[in-house]
């Protein structure tokens, strides 16, 4: 056979090209998503985490 496919092992198993990105470290500097970190400026979500489902206080 001209076009033989090497065995697969545990140990040849590798990533798909471009399938894991570098993480995003944010606030870690003015000029890669520093200060505000994406959460916006002010309000609860902005300060610390509120757990899921909770609405603002409403009813």
């Amino acid at each position: 056979m001209a076009n033989e496919e090497p065995m697969l092992h545990m140990h040849t198993l590798r990533p798909a090209p471009g399938a894991k990105k570098d993480r995003i470290r944010v606030g870690r500097g003015e000029g890669s998503k520093g200060k505000t970190s994406g959460r916006g400026d002010k309000g609860t979500k902005k300060r610390y985490q509120v757990r899921p489902g909770f609405e603002g206080g409403q009813l």
